[in-house]
């Protein structure tokens, strides 16, 4: 019970310094946003609220001004089944990226930011 209390506190804590900590988003003309936004038609970010590679996987997508579709796979049990049967595991964060009818399912933090960045970065 302690223990449950103590990671839901610092899940707490995680979720308040990113909201004061976080970084500006990338302005761009709006005509090249909308390209952006259109780019992100099928992505979906499957993760838990107040898990720190979640957190740091957000603050990218924020600060690049990526409009991406969140699945809450800890309270949503549809996404959780999704992630598992469709992705292969229960791991977040978890980026769905459709394109051209197939679905890539990439894990790890650090390859989602790389992936966004070299995607969208200079977009």
């Amino acid at each position: 019970m302690l223990i449950k209390a103590l990671r839901i506190g610092l899940g707490q804590l995680i979720i308040f310094i990113d909201f004061i900590t976080r970084p500006r988003k990338l302005k761009r003309a709006p005509e090249a946003q909308a390209a952006v936004e259109r780019s992100a038609a099928g992505l979906a970010l499957y993760q838990f609220h107040a898990c720190p590679f979640c957190v740091k996987t957000r603050r990218t997508l924020h600060k690049l001004n990526v409009p991406v579709a969140l699945r809450d796979a800890k309270n949503n049990p549809q996404a959780r089944q999704d992630l598992e049967q469709q992705g292969g595991k229960i791991k977040v964060p978890c980026l769905r990226i459709e394109e051209n009818g197939q679905s890539t399912w990439l894990y790890e933090s650090k390859a989602i930011i790389a992936y966004l960045n070299e995607r969208f970065a200079n977009a």
